[in-house]
């Protein structure tokens, strides 16, 4: 990436606040993980080679599980500790203070994100076995 006086080797595209702002501030950040500027209105006005590279890379970065099926899921001082079945199989998570890393994003749609920024979603959460809607009800 080049800007007006330098040019970066590695860059990194990180969104600011993907849960409470999807697709709003999107930070370009160095090797080193430094901030080289910030997109506020992220993908928008940009070429359509930029965006293309850009949405690679954050499809990559920020791929999202859905979950199928809650196995198990339980409380450990403030941390919740999940197994599931998703779209991409059986995983094992864990996530911390889910006041944070709980969103609703609606009344039947989930969003949880464990402690090394995976993404895992429930779109409704209507359509979970009883057992899973059981186990959801009870910690989140």
């Amino acid at each position: 990436m080049e800007t007006e006086d330098r040019c970066y080797l590695s860059v990194r595209p990180s969104w600011s606040s993907p849960i409470s702002h999807p697709g709003k501030y999107l930070s370009l950040l160095d090797g080193k993980d430094r901030e080289i500027m910030m997109l506020t209105d992220g993908l928008k006005g940009l070429d359509k080679e930029a965006k293309a590279i850009l949405e690679s890379e954050l499809d990559r970065r920020y791929l999202t599980a859905q979950i199928t099926r809650i196995e198990h899921a339980y409380f450990e001082f403030g941390s919740s500790y999940w197994t599931v079945e998703t779209d991409r199989g059986k995983r094992d998570f864990v996530a911390q203070s889910l006041q944070e890393n709980a969103q609703w994003h609606g009344p039947k749609h989930l969003v949880l994100v464990d402690v090394d920024g995976n993404r895992f979603e429930v779109r409704d959460v209507s359509t979970l076995d009883a057992h899973s809607q059981q186990i959801l009800s009870k910690v989140v």
